[in-house]
C-alpha cells in the first residue's frame, strides 16, 4: 500500500468517523409534537409562591418571595394593544404585564396562511410565558402597599403601544405613594420599562424595583438538540453562563427566594433571561448598574423565573425615585442583536447566539455569509459563494498538497523499485523512501491537510446553519424552501413524480434520500476517479463504499450543509484536476470509471 493511498484513506476514514460520531451524538432534531387542541394549564400563580411577608433582611427589603399568587378574575383584564412594524400583541392593564406578543416577520411554518411565531402568552393559557415588573417593599411597607400582579393600573390618553407613543400607567396606594410605569418600544424587539414612585406619604420609604420573566413549564417546542442552548442564560459582566431547564430544577432550595434558586450579585454589564432555538427574552438593567441576578424554579407550580432585582432605594418625603430596565423579546437576528450591543451598549449581547465550540470559526464564517447574502439576496447561492471564498483562502495549502500528490504519482515507479530491492526489510524500505521524499522535496502527509481542515469548517457550518435564524425558512430554488431543514424530496415517491406522500419512517428516514444527498454521493464518487483504484482489495472496498455511506449519513442533515458539501467537492475536483495537469500528470477520469465497471463485471463473472 503506497503512502499516498494510506494518507488518503486515513484522512477519509477520520472524516467519516468524526461525522459518524457527530451524527450519533447530535442527530437532527425530531419535530416536537403539536399540543392537543384546547389544552390548557391551570393558573396557580405568577410565581407559584404564597408566602407571607417576612421580616426585613439586611438591605431593608422583605423576603424576595412575594405573595404573588394570582387568582384570575371573572372578568378578563383590559388589554392595551402593541402595534409595531415587527411585533403585535397586548399589555394586560391588570398587573401591567407584557404577556401577549407575536413576531410579524417570522411565521410558525411555511404554509401560506401561517401565523406569526407566538413568543409570550398570558397566565391561564398553555405554556404561559410573560414579563412583569414591580417593587419589593421595605421598612413599614407591605406587599399591599406596592403594585402587584392584580393591581388595577390607570392608563393615560394613549392606549396603543407603538414606537412613537409609549404607554403611561399610574397607581396610587392608600399611604400616599404614587407609582408610575412607562412602557416604550422601538422598531425591532426592545422594550424600555421605566418604573418610578412619588412619595407624598410624609415619611421616607424603602423599596427595591425588579423585573421578572416567568415561564410555566418547559417549552413544548424544545428541540432537545445537545448543541443548541435552550433555557436560562445569564451574563454576569465577567462571563456568559448557560443552563438547561434540568440545571435549574437541580438548584439548591433557597428559603429566602421560596424556590430552588441560583443567586449572584452583578456589579455591571449584566443581563439574564430565557433563550430558545431562534427566540429570546432578556432583562437588561443599565450597563453601569449593580443588581441581583436570580434564576429559580418552583417545583410546586412548575414555574421557571429569571429576575433582575435592583438595589434598594430610599425615597424621602416629597421626593421621587425609580429605575429603567430594558426587555428584549424577539428573534435572535444578527443585525438586531449586534446593533443592541454596539449602539445600545448591551454588553456582549452577540454571545446570546449560540456559536458553539468552534466560535472562532463560526462567527467569521457567518459574517461572511451574511455579507454575501446582502449582495446576492439568496442564501443557497450565498452558501455556494461562501464555499468559493473558503476554497480561495485555502488554495495555497491545496495547491501545495495537489502538487505533492502529482509528484507522488511521478515517483511511483521509483517507489516500486525500492520495494523490490528492500524485500521484507521494512525498516530499510522506510529509510529509503524517506530519503527519496527528501531528495524530491515531497511531503507524503500534505495530502491529508485539506481534508482534515474541512472537519472544523464542516462543524462550524453545521452549527451556523442550524442555529442562526437567517437560515430558518430561507429558500434556495425549486423544492428547497428551507435550507435549515433536510431535502424534502424522496426517492420513495420518485421525487414527487408518484402521487403519494412518503410516510414517517422513524430511523429508516435515513434511506429516504432526496436529490441533494444523491448529488453529494455522485460528487464524492467522481472526486475519487481522479486517481486509479488502488490494487489492494481492502482499499478498493473502502473507496467503493465511502461516497454512498456519506450520502446516507448526510441525507438527513440541513440542505444548506449538503449544498456546501456538493459545492466543495465540485470545486475540489476542478482544482485538483487542473493543478495535477499543470504538474505533468493527467488524471484519466473516464478511464478510471470504465476500469472500475470492468473490474466489477469481471468479479461478477468470476463468481458465476
Amino acid at each position: 500500500m503506497d503512502d499516498q493511498n494510506k494518507n488518503l484513506i486515513l484522512a477519509t476514514v477520520l472524516s467519516f468517523l468524526v461525522i459518524l460520531a457527530w451524527f450519533v451524538l447530535f442527530p437532527p432534531p425530531e419535530p416536537a409534537p403539536a399540543p392537543e387542541p384546547g389544552a390548557t394549564v391551570e393558573s396557580t400563580g405568577v410565581d407559584g409562591t404564597a408566602l407571607a411577608p417576612s421580616a426585613d433582611v439586611a438591605d431593608g427589603v422583605v423576603s424576595p418571595a412575594a405573595p404573588e399568587t394570582e387568582t384570575p378574575s371573572a372578568a378578563p383584564s383590559v388589554r392595551l394593544a402593541i402595534d409595531t412594524p415587527r411585533l403585535e400583541g397586548s399589555v394586560a392593564l391588570t398587573g401591567g404585564r407584557i404577556d401577549d406578543l407575536s413576531l410579524r416577520d417570522h411565521k410558525a411554518d411555511l404554509s401560506k396562511d401561517s401565523p406569526g411565531v407566538k413568543l409570550l402568552k398570558p397566565t391561564g393559557t398553555d405554556s404561559a410565558y410573560y414579563a412583569l415588573f414591580g417593587w419589593a417593599p421595605g421598612g413599614d411597607l407591605t406587599w399591599e402597599d406596592v403594585p402587584g400582579v392584580d393591581t388595577a393600573w390607570t392608563v393615560g390618553e394613549n392606549t396603543t403601544l407603538t414606537p412613537e407613543k409609549p404607554l403611561q400607567l399610574t397607581w396610587t396606594n392608600t399611604k400616599g405613594l404614587t407609582f408610575s410605569r412607562t412602557i416604550a418600544v422601538d422598531d425591532d424587539y426592545l422594550f424600555t420599562v421605566t418604573q418610578s414612585v412619588q412619595n407624598a406619604s410624609g415619611a421616607e420609604v424603602r423599596l427595591a424595583p425588579y423585573g421578572t420573566l416567568r415561564r410555566h413549564g418547559e417549552p413544548k417546542d424544545l428541540t432537545g438538540f445537545f448543541i443548541i442552548q435552550e433555557g436560562p442564560i445569564r451574563q454576569s459582566g465577567e462571563e456568559m453562563l448557560e443552563f438547561d431547564y434540568g440545571d435549574v430544577r437541580d438548584f439548591e432550595s433557597d428559603e429566602r427566594w421560596g424556590a430552588n434558586a441560583d443567586v449572584i450579585e452583578v456589579a455591571a454589564n449584566g443581563w439574564l433571561g430565557f433563550t430558545d432555538h431562534y427566540w429570546m427574552t432578556t432583562l437588561v438593567p443599565a450597563a453601569d448598574e449593580a443588581f441581583t441576578s436570580v434564576l429559580k424554579y418552583d417545583a410546586t407550580t412548575d414555574v421557571y423565573s429569571a429576575e433582575a432585582r435592583h438595589k434598594t432605594i430610599n425615597v424621602a418625603a416629597g421626593a421621587s425615585g425609580g429605575v429603567t430596565t430594558r426587555l428584549f423579546a424577539g428573534a435572535k437576528e444578527w443585525d438586531s442583536i449586534r446593533a443592541y450591543q454596539d449602539q445600545g451598549g448591551i454588553y456582549k449581547f452577540i454571545d446570546s447566539i449560540d456559536w458553539g465550540w468552534f466560535s472562532y470559526l463560526t462567527k467569521p464564517i457567518f459574517i461572511a455569509l451574511h455579507w454575501l447574502h446582502g449582495m446576492i439576496g439568496n442564501m443557497g447561492w450565498s452558501i455556494i459563494a461562501l464555499t468559493l471564498l473558503i476554497k480561495a483562502i485555502l488554495f495555497p495549502l491545496a495547491f501545495k498538497s495537489y502538487v505533492s500528490m502529482a509528484k507522488m504519482k511521478e515517483l511511483q515507479p521509483q517507489m516500486e523499485k525500492l520495494k523490490e530491492k528492500a524485500g521484507d526489510d521494512r525498516q530499510k524500505l522506510q529509510k529509503e523512501m524517506m530519503a527519496l521524499y527528501k531528495r524530491e522535496k515531497v511531503n507524503p502527509a500534505s495530502g491529508c491537510l485539506p481534508i482534515l481542515l474541512q472537519i472544523p469548517i464542516f462543524f462550524s457550518l453545521y452549527k451556523m446553519i442550524f442555529v442562526t435564524i437567517e437560515l430558518r425558512h430561507a429558500p434556495w430554488f425549486g423544492w428547497i424552501k428551507d435550507l435549515s431543514a433536510p431535502d424534502p424530496s424522496s426517492i420513495f415517491n420518485l421525487f414527487g413524480l408518484l402521487p403519494f406522500a412518503v410516510p414517517e419512517l422513524g430511523f429508516f428516514d435515513i434511506f429516504s434520500l432526496g436529490v441533494l444527498p444523491i448529488l453529494l454521493g455522485i460528487s464524492m464518487w467522481l472526486q475519487q476517479k481522479l486517481n486509479p483504484a488502488p490494487s489492494d482489495p481492502t482499499q478498493q472496498m473502502i473507496f467503493a463504499w465511502m461516497p454512498w455511506v456519506f450520502m446516507f449519513m448526510l441525507g438527513s442533515f440541513a440542505s444548506g450543509l449538503v449544498v456546501y458539501w456538493i459545492a466543495n467537492n465540485t470545486i475540489t475536483f476542478t482544482q485538483q484536476y487542473l493543478i495535477m495537469r499543470s504538474q505533468g500528470y493527467r488524471p484519466d477520469v473516464f478511464g478510471n470509471i470504465r476500469s472500475g465497471f470492468k473490474r466489477k463485471a469481471k468479479e461478477a463473472g468470476g463468481k458465476k
